[in-house]
């Protein structure tokens, strides 16, 4: 059906409700807004579902919930009967909607005879990862739309390993999904009745006792002396209780949580945008920071799977650690500890993404740790720890992305803001035993392994208008690439979508042994690289890009070389 005829179906549908018509009704003049949320429907990919809340098939509402787990509950009755009796376990964030939604979910999992253990309240989204595991379910689902803004809201689903589900489980809820005609005749069960049945279980305080005594078990060392400063915020989020319980029973006695964004908030009202990549989330942490003097400030998003930090220097000012510096830090601060201990193996590996930036796995090196590649997503990083758990072939030890997610060790395989906070205020307080901040730190790496410099920005481009420029973006510049950035010269390309590495220096071509996805990457011949990928969660292009230099001054002004040519040959594409 064309959009138009799918906004009447939903207004003469018995079974879509009054409340959700009544909406509908309003923007009946409103044919943008009509158009925008019916032209197409919410897709659902391997990061699962993400978008605007309200009534449309664009749009997160309580029918695209019921659709797409009644699609993902077929595919688990596809697995069998142990699937079913193995499981789903489900978990939330604060967001508005996100216990409704994941109730529903629950309810029409266990009208499929599917059992579901689902947590009493907000949860972090890397112990849903832990739960699935320690359940051994078949799946998991977290209601959660990260960090971004208010109006969302998303699903992310899981697999028996615990990590997100890759292309071939999301290909196989898709083709269900498309096989569903009336996605508002869906049934769940009541809940009394599935509670009854023993297909819904509340779980609560005995899992979350669990999760947290397997994080501070991944301290690397027990000898430090905490008495640092610490301000945390969750900014209003889902980490409060969680890190700061990590971080008192670690020994961290000097922490200080920003108030106003303690409690759970759907509104994010004193933040906004709730990313913590963007130091304007800290404001109210510098604010708490320098009324006590704090050496670390440290910000989960909502969902607490991510974590950054802002660290106090000589000046008394606070400077943001970005991503991949904080990687870079952590790896450092990883290794030499296991080191020291004698405990780094000897088929060790870290494994990052392919936008990620290569300190740590210059830092690796040093080490003797092998650094793998992978897509962008852990769900690509974490398949690593999977793959490697059945083939005994390497040990996980660590895996990042530039976007602020790490993990360290392997029961959990998501990102984890609460160890990557507990493991970050660790560093800190070590490193300051040392007479050393981290700020410091990161300078002593990089006069032994070079001066990098990076950047990420985007292009927001929203509605339809907005996606297909951005496909016209993606494939324009694939034929219509630069050859030479200021006197830099280009020498290699790789198309993650065709599977395809270019040697230009050489005019070979060869194929790539990695999953496909909409990518590329292009490397310069003075150690410089950028790339372009359409964002899978959010209305824009992303380009990333890493440059080393001979200084800092040299890394940033190759970095602001090709930011400048890049932004507007993009920008000259209609």
């Amino acid at each position: 059906m064309k959009w138009l005829e799918k906004y009447n179906h939903w207004l003469e549908n018995e079974n879509i409700d009054e409340k959700t018509k009544k909406e509908l009704r309003s923007i009946e003049n409103n044919k943008e807004e009509i158009e925008e949320r019916f032209y197409t429907d919410l897709a659902f990919g391997t990061a699962g579902l993400r978008g605007k809340m309200g009534a449309g098939t664009n749009r997160m509402n309580k029918y695209v919930i019921s659709l797409t787990t009644q699609a993902l509950a077929e595919v688990i009755k596809e697995e069998g009967e142990e699937a079913c009796n193995k499981g789903v376990a489900i978990a939330y964030d604060v967001r508005h909607k996100s216990d409704e939604f994941a109730k529903i979910a629950s309810l029409v999992l266990a009208n499929n005879g599917i059992k579901v253990y689902l947590f009493e309240d907000i949860r972090p989204t890397p112990e849903l990862s832990y739960a699935v595991r320690r359940f051994k379910t078949q799946a998991g689902i977290v209601v959660t739309a990260s960090h971004n803004p208010k109006e969302y809201n998303g699903y992310k689903v899981y697999w028996k390993e615990g990590s997100q589900i890759l292309f071939d489980i999301a290909e196989r809820v898709t083709e269900k999904i498309s096989g569903i005609e009336d996605i508002a005749g869906i049934k769940a069960m009541d809940e009394k009745e599935a509670k009854e049945k023993g297909l819904l279980e509340i779980i609560g305080k005995d899992i979350d006792d669990e999760y947290l005594s397997k994080v501070k078990k991944s301290s690397i060392r027990s000898n430090v002396n905490k008495d640092i400063k610490i301000v945390y915020t969750p900014l209003n989020g889902t980490g409060h209780i969680p890190v700061t319980r990590v971080l008192d029973e670690s020994g961290f006695k000097n922490v200080y949580v920003v108030e106003e964004q303690s409690e759970p908030d759907p509104t994010f009202a004193t933040v906004g945008y709730p990313n913590p990549e963007d130091t304007k989330a800290f404001k109210y942490a510098i604010n708490l920071g320098k009324e006590k003097d704090a050496d670390i400030l440290i910000a989960n998003d909502p969902d607490c799977d991510r974590m950054a930090c802002m660290v106090k220097d000589n000046n008394n000012e606070y400077v943001s650690i970005n991503g991949n510096q904080t990687g870079a830090i952590l790896i450092n601060y990883i290794l030499e500890g296991l080191k020291d201990k004698d405990e780094l193996p000897e088929n060790g590996v870290i494994v990052k993404s392919i936008v990620t930036g290569d300190l740590g796995k210059n830092i690796a090196k040093a080490f003797g740790i092998e650094t793998i590649n992978t897509l962008t997503g852990f769900k690509n990083i974490c398949a690593k720890a999977n793959e490697f758990e059945k083939t005994g072939e390497k040990t996980f030890i660590f895996g990042y992305e530039e976007s602020i997610g790490y993990v360290y060790d392997t029961f959990v395989r998501d990102k984890d803001g609460v160890i990557a906070s507990m493991l970050i205020a660790e560093a800190a307080a070590y490193y300051k035993q040392n007479g050393k901040n981290l700020l410091e730190v990161l300078d002593e790496i990089y006069r032994e392994y070079g001066y990098y410099s990076e950047d990420l920005f985007s292009l927001v481009l929203e509605g339809i208008e907005g996606q297909e420029r951005i496909s016209r973006m993606m494939k324009t510049y694939e034929d219509e690439y630069l050859t030479d950035i200021e006197g830099a010269k280009l020498i290699n390309i790789t198309d993650y979508e065709n599977s395809i590495r270019k040697d230009l220096l050489n005019n070979k071509e060869e194929k790539i042994e990695i999953n496909k996805t909409n990518a590329l990457k292009y490397e310069m011949d003075n150690e410089s690289w950028y790339a372009i990928r359409p964002s899978g969660t959010e209305p824009k292009i992303k380009i990333y890009i890493y440059a080393k230099g001979k200084d800092k001054k040299d890394a940033e002004i190759k970095v602001n070389n090709i930011k400048e040519n890049v932004l507007n040959k993009l920008n000259s594409i209609e």
